[in-house]
């Protein structure tokens, strides 16, 4: 889009942007990690009502730009024109976690580099055990980490920098055992779950997405969740927080950003589209059952921001507390 063209948008209000032909053309959804992930499925599921709610023509087409965690993708979105039409779906390692933990921090700036458009969703992580672990309940499981042999009970996640690999290193932090659990870095979180299922490793920390078919199946043993709530789909599966680890909190989550200094009325219009979307019952539907919670509190764009904040700061003290540095 030419300067002019989007210097004449910034001056549009919101329903005169919506006569303006915005948009005109397809609008592309990045994600940073490669297709049929957890953020891949959560980009595809709000695309396909995205495109409807702003307007009869509007198209979202996801575009998976996969590497370094999600990194790669953000760092590219810095260096898109901010006119509206290239957006991208970001979550907790990405935006939260990683710039705290990355020695030298990343080469983007989460809350100053994007405009945030709206929360999406947010989902738990699941504790899973493998069909042999030498306990039953949430509470004897909580029990056997905090007072077992370590070195038998090493424990896997979805690769080095992830946040299933800080939340295996808050479990261990938050036991005070005096020592960690060995860490086995798998390539996804599929490959990690199925790890589980074989006993090959005894234990890990999942996002729930990843190894919901797997619980459900019975495949691995779904322990307890690792949100202050128990999930609507899995009623069943404790949190940890009442399964003997007080307070613990860490949760996935979806939102949608965009290049800084995208005009404010293009990005109220997406917003008001995303929220739209969400009240679809059959979106929210198929993202519980895919393991995410669809956001449904304060969701503008003020408000967005102000959730990146915050989780930002929770991130880093969950670096703080673990200890854990990445290496560039």
């Amino acid at each position: 889009m030419h300067r002019r063209s989007l210097l004449a948008l910034t001056a549009l209000s919101a329903p005169a942007l919506a006569q303006s032909g915005y948009p005109d053309r397809a609008i592309t959804m990045a994600t940073g990690y490669a297709p049929g992930g957890s953020t891949d499925i959560a980009a595809r599921l709000l695309s396909d009502r995205l495109g409807p709610a702003l307007g009869a023509n509007a198209r979202v087409v996801v575009e998976n730009r996969a590497g370094a965690s999600g990194m790669i993708a953000s760092e590219w979105l810095k260096r898109q024109p901010p006119d509206g039409y290239t957006l991208m779906l970001v979550e907790s390692s990405s935006h939260a976690l990683i710039p705290h933990a990355l020695q030298g921090g990343t080469r983007y700036d989460p809350i100053n580099d994007y405009a945030h458009v709206a929360v999406v969703a947010t989902g738990p992580l699941v504790l899973v055990a493998a069909p042999n672990f030498p306990a039953q309940s949430a509470a004897e499981v909580v029990a056997r980490l905090r007072d077992g042999p370590q070195d038998r009970m090493p424990y896997a996640s979805s690769g080095v920098g992830s946040l299933p690999h800080f939340a295996g290193e808050m479990v261990a932090v938050s036991l005070d055992r005096g020592g960690k659990f060995a860490h086995v870095p798998y390539r996804s979180g599929g490959l990690m779950v199925e790890s589980i299922a074989r006993n090959e490793t005894q234990w890990g920390v999942a996002v729930l997405a990843s190894a919901a078919a797997q619980v459900r199946d019975n495949r691995v043993r779904g322990i307890a969740v690792t949100g202050l709530e128990r999930f609507s789909a899995f009623p069943e599966l404790p949190t940890l927080a009442e399964s003997g680890i007080p307070g613990f909190d860490l949760a996935n989550w979806f939102a949608v950003v965009a290049p800084k200094d995208t005009p404010a009325p293009v990005v109220a219009r997406l917003n008001a589209a995303i929220n739209e979307a969400l009240t679809q019952q059959q979106l929210r539907e198929r993202l519980i059952i895919a393991g995410y919670a669809p956001w449904s509190t304060g969701n503008t764009p003020t408000d967005a921001r102000a959730f990146f904040v915050r989780e930002s700061e929770k991130y880093r003290q969950v670096v703080e507390r673990t200890g854990v540095r990445l290496e560039q």
